[in-house]
């Protein structure tokens, strides 16, 4: 029996590294791919849970009001792994929105409830995230930006599920007489 106390947990101590990491700024999209049925220990897409998803929304949420992220949640593969983002973030970027509304058995869990609690919710086919969060292999990467670095983050299960995260950096272009700014301990760029 899954243990809600302890996804809280879980995602809290995810959400403080992400906070503290630094990697994060103001503007930048974040994309959540979540399976909630992973997180209950059950096969992806056999056991969504609204319960589990409003505690993942809920720290979502806060890291967005601590970084100034835009938050965009994947879909699940019966929607093309379309994703759940504030009508104001496809305009900003421009993305082109699409015709469906996210529900627990196509869409998933994660994503219905977030097309719920979002102020203006729209469903967008694609997106270029600065970074993201994977919790129980739900194939984020479609939605990262180019060039991805993993995150190993300190806290590397949400319930049952395996959690991966990656932020990215731009492209190192040129060659051999190319200068690129230096990375920091933390590994950004000075």
């Amino acid at each position: 029996m899954l243990d809600v106390d302890q996804v809280q947990v879980h995602m809290e101590a995810i959400v403080d590294e992400w906070i503290s990491s630094g990697y994060l700024n103001k503007g930048d999209l974040f994309v959540v791919g979540c399976s909630t049925s992973e997180i209950a220990g059950e096969h992806i897409g056999t056991s969504g849970s609204e319960e589990i998803a409003s505690i993942l929304f809920d720290q979502m949420t806060r890291l967005q009001k601590e970084t100034g992220v835009q938050l965009a949640f994947q879909c699940c593969e019966h929607l093309n792994r379309a994703l759940v983002v504030e009508k104001e973030t496809m305009d900003r970027y421009r993305y082109e929105q699409v015709s469906a509304i996210p529900v627990r058995k196509a869409g998933g869990s994660m994503a219905a409830h977030a097309y719920k609690h979002l102020q203006n919710p729209v469903l967008v086919e694609k997106i270029e995230a600065h970074a993201g969060i994977d919790i129980g292999e739900t194939l984020i990467g479609m939605h990262i930006k180019r060039v991805a670095v993993p995150l190993r983050l300190n806290q590397r299960f949400v319930g049952n599920a395996r959690v991966n995260a990656a932020r990215t950096r731009p492209k190192l272009i040129g060659g051999e007489r190319a200068v690129y700014r230096m990375e920091t301990e933390q590994g950004h760029c000075e």
